[in-house]
């Protein structure tokens, strides 16, 4: 964590990946997020991954150092409190984040009437409206079909969320900016962005939309071969598989000479009479290079080149499970500042990451562990909605909202 954005007050109704991962981001930075859920837990309340208690280990991550208030929001006092929340006076409150789309009292409308200037950045499915997730967006793209092995003829869909993580970056970019303009012209907005949108303008912005409109071949599958240039995977005499990049001159160079490769790779340029110093002519040709490297490789041990490699600045890594990344590389434990070892109560202890920028006008602090679910509900319905013990008690008597320490309180 850094104390960046201390004094900023953001609210977050939301589920899934992109908007809890906006939330935590701005958390981290020092921001007061205060995430509202149901009584009963949010809709990712227990995703997988699980810890052994069976509790989300999912939910933990994105949700790291916010503040939890649980309400029956399907009760209008459970909508009203929601409403004084979202829309509570101060220079840097009302920020909303959602992906929630409530029509009438949780929309920009209705709550722009509490607050003129309130900030609200709503993240859809599409720009049609119509709900959609990374893994629908993905294939609806043409994506999967360009990923996996060069003769694998189904589509491959990846495990890592792409859309969802640059669209929650997006709205943490967006957030700001909006907060920046209102600090200028003492004017709110509503920003809305679509899922879909942001995988559209991202392959746009790579060229892919161009490319499958002006090229007649369809881009198909690379394996692990770096497409447009040159980078591939090779087995090791240990069974070790390693990736090894030759994109930009240097790291093309650097490989042909710690690998001994260079009259090869002279007579290959020479048959083909083609210049191997343009990497879209070593992309032509990876199979051909491959062919020259492989046989270094499959004679030698990880530690008998490891080394050299990085000695000579060589581009390259070893294929890992997280299991063996976790176990092997220092990047992923307390040798890296980012990391802590936090022991979250029904978790168990682990390294835990804070914010990733680090900033030379605040010190990175350590990460906060995710809330309990309505762990901050008093606190919030005090300091935030500003209502008096009377009414915060009648509000739990009802059933209207929920705290672990008010059921504690009560039970004993």
């Amino acid at each position: 964590m850094t104390r960046i954005l201390k004094g900023m007050r953001v609210v977050e109704g939301s589920a899934f990946v992109a908007v809890p991962l906006a939330g935590m981001q701005l958390a981290q930075m020092g921001a007061e997020v205060i995430r509202f859920d149901r009584i009963e837990g949010g809709l990712d309340a227990g995703r997988w991954p699980l810890a052994p208690s069976g509790r989300s280990l999912f939910w933990a991550g994105l949700n790291k150092g916010k503040k939890s208030i649980a309400v029956n929001m399907r009760s209008p006092e459970g909508q009203e409190l929601i409403t004084r929340i979202v829309t509570a006076p101060g220079e840097d409150a009302g920020l909303f984040l959602t992906n929630l789309r409530v029509r009438g009292w949780m929309d920009y409308e209705t709550l722009s009437q509490y607050r003129r200037d309130l900030i609200m950045v709503t993240l859809m499915g599409d720009r049609h409206g119509r709900p959609q997730v990374d893994y629908t967006v993905n294939p609806a793209l043409g994506i999967p079909d360009m990923t996996g092995p060069e003769d694998h003829d189904a589509p491959v869909a990846s495990a890592l969320p792409a859309w969802d993580l640059i669209a929650g970056n997006m709205v943490v970019s967006s957030l700001l900016a909006a907060e920046r303009y209102r600090l200028r012209h003492g004017e709110g907005q509503e920003v809305e962005i679509a899922l879909k949108d942001v995988a559209a303008a991202t392959i746009g912005h790579l060229g892919m939309i161009g490319d499958a409109v002006l090229n007649d071949e369809e881009r198909g599958k690379a394996g692990n071969s770096l497409y447009g240039a040159y980078g591939q995977d090779f087995i090791c005499a240990c069974g070790q598989r390693v990736m090894v990049i030759g994109l930009t001159a240097r790291q093309w160079s650097g490989l042909v000479k710690i690998t001994g490769t260079g009259r090869q790779m002279e007579m290959l340029a020479k048959r083909s009479g083609r210049d191997l110093r343009d990497e879209g002519v070593r992309w032509a040709l990876r199979h051909e290079i491959t062919d020259i490297l492989a046989p270094w490789f499959a004679a030698r041990r990880v530690g008998d080149f490891a080394d050299s490699f990085d000695k000579a600045g060589v581009t390259w890594s070893i294929f890992r499970s997280v299991k063996e990344a976790v176990r092997h590389d220092p990047d992923l434990g307390e040798a890296n500042p980012m990391f802590s070892m936090l022991d979250q109560p029904g978790l168990g202890r682990f390294p835990v990451p804070g914010c990733a920028a680090e900033f030379s006008a605040r010190a990175r602090t350590k990460p906060a562990p995710a809330p309990d679910l309505g762990e901050h509900t008093e606190e919030i319905l005090g300091d935030v909605a500003r209502l008096s013990d009377t009414e915060i008690s009648q509000l739990f008597d009802k059933g209207v909202v929920e705290s672990p320490r008010y059921t504690a309180r009560s039970a004993a």
